[in-house]
């Protein structure tokens, strides 16, 4: 038996339809601000998606430049599958509205507590997109993504982990951030995102994004946006693995 969701946000975006289309309708555009790797090939039809070990195909539904895109990824044995639009609209000063939609079915009902924390996940990338074009206009990321070790699936690992970047128990966005990666360097940047689930800190060349996964079950992970065009991807994230396994042990 599958069980449906959706998910809707809707967000004002500091930048005009067309810089909007360019973050959320390209492979490189969606890699600067969402997880992963993305192809988007207009012609085929396709959008393909790969994170880690996973990979994903989907079919473009719509495709209307620069004011809406849809996809919907290819249905697992299962049934379960995900379905994504992105509606944009020009607003006052240069800006646009962006409205989101996130559709699909899942063989499991993860309960109330996965689907809050889906939703909330969307409300940090949608941040990181607004972050994109605000900050870093033009300019393409390279994702990197490490996990904690499985102890920091407990909500007790958390808090080690804002200690270990340097900020208080109770964060505000804003504040300055600063503190050092054995393999990176220091980090020296403000604390542009923050919620008892999240941390985001900006950097002149970086979106560096952490995760508190408990009530999924799951450990403590990062997903970062390295804009620095020299960035080495595996090699930044065996650092940053590391020393998420240091800080959180």
């Amino acid at each position: 038996m599958t069980h449906e969701f959706d998910v809707t946000k809707q967000v004002r975006l500091p930048a005009p339809p067309e810089a909007v289309w360019d973050a959320v309708a390209t492979g490189p555009g969606i890699d600067s601000w969402f997880m992963g790797k993305h192809e988007v090939d207009a012609q085929a039809q396709r959008v393909r998606f790969a994170v880690g070990e996973f990979t994903s195909e989907a079919e473009i539904t719509t495709w209307e430049p620069p004011r809406r895109f849809a996809y919907r990824a290819t249905p697992a044995p299962d049934g379960s599958f995900d379905a994504f639009e992105f509606l944009v609209e020009a607003a006052e000063g240069g800006t646009s509205v962006l409205r989101f939609i996130h559709h699909g079915f899942t063989a499991q009902d993860w309960g109330e507590e996965y689907h809050e924390g889906f939703s909330r996940g969307w409300d940090m990338y949608l941040h990181t997109l607004g972050q994109l074009l605000q900050h870093f206009p033009g300019r393409r990321a390279r994702f990197v993504i490490a996990a904690g070790p499985e102890s920091s699936a407990s909500p007790e690992a958390w808090p080690k982990l804002v200690r270990a970047l340097g900020l208080p128990d109770a964060p505000e966005a804003g504040q300055p951030v600063r503190f050092a990666v054995d393999g990176v360097g220091p980090v020296e940047g403000i604390l542009d995102y923050t919620t008892p689930h999240y941390a985001g800190i900006r950097t002149p060349d970086a979106l560096y994004r952490f995760h508190e996964r408990s009530g999924m079950g799951m450990p403590i992970a990062i997903g970062h946006h390295l804009f620095a065009g020299d960035a080495d991807v595996e090699q930044e994230s065996k650092a940053w693995q590391a020393w998420l396994e240091r800080v959180l042990a």
